[in-house]
């Protein structure tokens, strides 16, 4: 018997949970890089995992406190050992996006951008904004309780697709 728990959550008639948000996996061709714009971001890397057999590297990040809670699984796949072409991967926006609540928006919006990531969304709102990883996956920011429009993110135009 299913009934629902804290939260709404579906829990058994011994009270435990039915299901537990584990992680979302993205593709990545360079490692390195994509860490390195989710640490601009916030999140931590919480373990890494390197298959030989199966010639792949697993990277787990979470933003603090949210380790085993809610994580991003990037998955590189190696290129092949006859040193033919790596795999790619094309953008497609049926992914949809990433989201993560921010402490500060434009603190959050200008590390990325001195690091060299446009801000495809600016956030003219003060509220949300959308830039992509090195790999072209669509994150959004969300700016946590409320701040004022500022320059110079309110008069910015958006940049390609978001």
């Amino acid at each position: 018997m299913l009934r629902a728990g804290a939260a709404g959550c579906l829990v058994n008639s011994k009270g435990n949970l039915m299901v537990k948000y584990l992680h979302s996996m993205i593709r990545v061709t360079d490692p390195e890089a994509t860490v390195e714009f989710f640490r601009l971001i916030g999140l931590e890397e919480v373990r890494r995992f390197d298959v030989e057999a199966g010639r792949f590297t697993l990277i787990f990040l979470a933003a603090p406190g949210q380790e085993g809670v809610a994580e991003v699984e990037l998955t590189y796949n190696w290129p092949p050992e006859d040193g033919s072409a790596p795999e790619t991967y094309g953008g497609g926006r049926n992914f949809g996006h990433l989201a993560y609540r921010v402490e500060n928006i434009y603190e959050t919006c200008q590390r990325l951008r001195d690091a060299g990531h446009t801000i495809h969304r600016p956030p003219r709102d003060g509220h949300m904004a959308f830039v992509k990883s090195p790999d072209g996956i669509s994150v959004e920011l969300l700016q946590e309780g409320y701040l004022e429009p500022a320059e110079p993110w309110a008069s910015m135009e958006n940049v390609g697709s978001w």
